[in-house]
C-alpha cells in the first residue's frame, strides 16, 4: 500500500467532518467526531514516532496477531480499546478535527523521506517500519470510516 492510499483514506476521512456531531449508541458508545479525531490522532503519531524512531533500533518483532490482521487487511470490531495517548479529548470541536486533519496531511508526506528502518512500537503488533506503515494506517482509518458509516447510515 502506497502514501497515496494513505491520502485517499484521509480525503475520506475529512468528508465525514460534516457529520461530526452524529451519533448512534446502536453502533458505538462514540460519535463521529471521536472516530474521525482518533484516527488523525493515530496519523499524527505514528508519523511523529517514525521521524524520532532511531533505526538502528528497529528489531523485526512483528507479532503473530499483527501478521494475521495485516494478512487478513482489517481489524475486527470491539476488541481492543485505544490506547490514552491517542484518544480525543472529552470536547472535540469541528476546528480541532480541521487542524489534527491539516497535521495529518502534512505528517503523511514526511514518511516518504525517512530512513527504510524508521519504525513505531505498536502496543500489540511489536515494531512496525515505515514498509508496513502505509498499510496500517490505511488499515486503521477504514475500520473507523466502516465504524462511521454505521453511526451515519444505521
Amino acid at each position: 500500500m502506497s502514501l497515496h492510499t494513505v491520502n485517499k483514506t484521509l480525503d475520506t476521512l475529512e468528508l465525514a467532518i460534516k457529520n461530526h456531531t452524529v451519533s448512534n449508541p446502536k453502533v458505538s458508545k462514540s460519535n463521529v467526531a471521536w472516530h474521525i479525531y482518533h484516527s488523525l490522532k493515530v496519523i499524527n503519531n505514528v508519523c511523529i514516532a517514525l521521524q524520532k524512531s532511531d533505526p538502528s533500533l528497529y528489531k523485526n518483532n512483528f507479532s503473530l496477531l499483527g501478521k494475521l490482521f495485516f494478512a487478513l487487511g482489517f481489524f475486527p470490531r470491539g476488541k481492543a480499546k485505544a490506547p490514552e495517548h491517542v484518544k480525543p479529548p472529552e470536547v472535540i470541536t469541528k476546528e480541532d478535527i480541521i487542524s489534527q486533519m491539516q497535521l495529518a496531511k502534512t505528517n503523511v508526506e514526511t514518511i516518504a523521506s525517512l530512513n527504510k528502518n524508521a519504525f513505531f512500537k505498536h502496543p500489540l503488533f511489536g515494531h512496525i517500519k515505515k514498509k508496513r506503515v502505509s498499510r496500517f494506517l490505511v488499515m486503521h482509518t477504514n475500520h473507523h470510516l466502516k465504524i462511521i458509516n454505521d453511526i451515519i447510515n444505521k
